[in-house]
């Protein structure tokens, strides 16, 4: 079996909660319920699991003031 390369949360295209957390800075926590709040286009449904688009989240966060 081949060994699978890891990649950096800087070059994924998704995040689970945590990896954008820990990216962002922000906790899971409040990222968990900022999604429960609103309808972002950050956010990518895989079944019961819950992924953020990495760019668009990025963008979101150059354009709030606060969270």
């Amino acid at each position: 079996m081949k060994d699978i390369p890891r990649v950096e949360v800087k070059d994924k295209i998704l995040l689970t909660i945590e990896e954008a957390a820990a990216y962002s800075g922000i906790s899971a926590t409040t990222i968990r319920g900022r999604l429960r709040e609103g309808d972002y286009d950050f956010i990518l449904k895989n079944g019961t699991k819950t992924m953020i688009k990495r760019r668009r989240f990025e963008k979101y966060l150059e354009n709030v003031d606060a969270i």
